[in-house]
């Protein structure tokens, strides 16, 4: 009996002080948790901002004017609003031929007629580095007299006088309704018998770069598309439009002087980087450097680029002698390039459009160099959108 008690007491002691416990744990899961503060997100910069409109964009562009927009042309002789009209091109680059004979009004005009013609706002370009190679100022209706070279520039005021140079040739050319320059040479020479040395700042890789900084910060106030050229570095190597040229120089060369202009003007807001067509050996012995993939990942990786990425002219004779009877446009496109200067463009068109649909270059890759080339219209502001 004592033994009886004695377990029903225990077991009331038990029940108890679970019961407890139960009110002890219902009083504390009742106790109200802190309030989740959300952290706000962080604004967008301008620049993503606009390249998201430059995404959106694109996304409205047919995959044929996609590809039409990778392509800078050289402007035909006849019927160049005709031609726009119906592929919506990117970009016309202009060449002496354009401007000869020709007033500061009939330029204007004939260049609005290209922009009028075009569904997309067009690139309009020019080669005016000044000096030996001067497309606008050869024609003394359009300037009093030719636009001298950075070296002579240099020699007569400095930096000031590059700037205030730069100033007044975006000036001219926005008055024409061009909107970009093919400018400046960051190729780094300093032995005048180079081929490249009189088009160059003439002087160490420091000093050229100092020099591509200034102008390229003055065309970025300008609202004036530049080209910085010819990457990776020319060196002394021989003209490639008349043959190919091999430069046999080592990768630290490249990385201790030839980069450094390049890197001046990418850090300065450049859009747009040229590559030429030598071969360069350390980098890739098989392809000239336009048809280059690693060439291309040390532009986007190694110096950081997201730009424009663009060819010299397709028809150059290096290129032709290497690429026998492939489409360069084809190699260029897989190789990593945004636009393709070309003197041949509906054919070229054609076999990129073709190579796209046959799945030999990924749309995606098109749609992100059409939204390369639209964001650099942007930036321009010949493509308006929400800031």
């Amino acid at each position: 009996m004592k033994k009886r008690m004695l377990a029903l007491l225990l077991g009331l002691l038990c029940a108890r002080l679970t019961a407890c416990g139960s009110t002890d744990t219902a009083a504390k899961d009742e106790t109200p948790s802190a309030p989740t503060v959300e952290q706000p997100k962080p604004e967008p910069t301008p620049e993503e901002v606009r390249r998201t409109a430059a995404e959106q964009y694109a996304d409205g562009l047919t995959l044929e004017e996609q590809v039409a927009q990778m392509f800078f042309v050289r402007c035909p002789e006849t019927d160049a609003a005709a031609l726009t009209a119906q592929y919506d091109i990117g970009g016309y680059l202009l060449f002496a031929r354009d401007f000869d004979g020709q007033t500061k009004e009939s330029v204007a005009n004939t260049i609005a007629a290209y922009q009028n013609a075009a569904k997309t706002p067009m690139l309009i370009g020019a080669d005016e580095e000044g000096g030996t190679v001067v497309r606008v100022s050869s024609n003394p209706n359009l300037h009093d007299t030719k636009f001298q070279s950075p070296q002579a520039l240099y020699r007569e005021g400095g930096f000031d006088r590059i700037t205030s140079d730069t100033a007044e040739k975006d000036a001219l050319l926005r008055d024409l309704g061009i909107n970009v320059n093919f400018a400046p040479v960051c190729d780094v020479s300093t032995d005048p018998s180079d081929f490249i040395y009189a088009r160059s700042f003439g002087m160490d890789a420091e000093q050229t770069g100092e020099y591509v900084r200034t102008v390229v910060t003055q065309m970025v106030s300008d609202k004036t598309g530049m080209v910085l050229k010819h990457f990776p570095g020319y060196g002394n190597n021989v003209d490639t439009h008349t043959g190919i040229a091999i430069d046999e120089r080592p990768m630290d060369t490249f990385r201790q002087s030839d980069f450094l202009p390049f890197e001046a003007g990418i850090e300065s807001g450049a859009q747009s980087v040229l590559v030429s067509h030598n071969v360069v050996n350390c980098m890739d012995a098989d392809r000239p450097a336009s048809l280059s993939a690693e060439v291309h990942r040390i532009l986007r990786e190694e110096l950081g680029f997201d730009g424009v990425i663009l060819t010299d002219d397709l028809i150059m004779d290096a290129i032709r002698d290497y690429t026998g009877g492939e489409n360069a446009a084809v190699l260029a496109v897989q190789a990593g390039n945004d636009m393709l200067t070309s003197s041949d463009f509906v054919t070229q068109y054609n076999a990129v459009l073709a190579a796209v649909q046959d799945g030999t270059i990924p749309e995606s890759q098109i749609h992100a160099s059409a939204v390369r080339v639209i964001d650099w219209k942007m930036q321009l502001g010949l493509i308006s959108y929400d800031a």
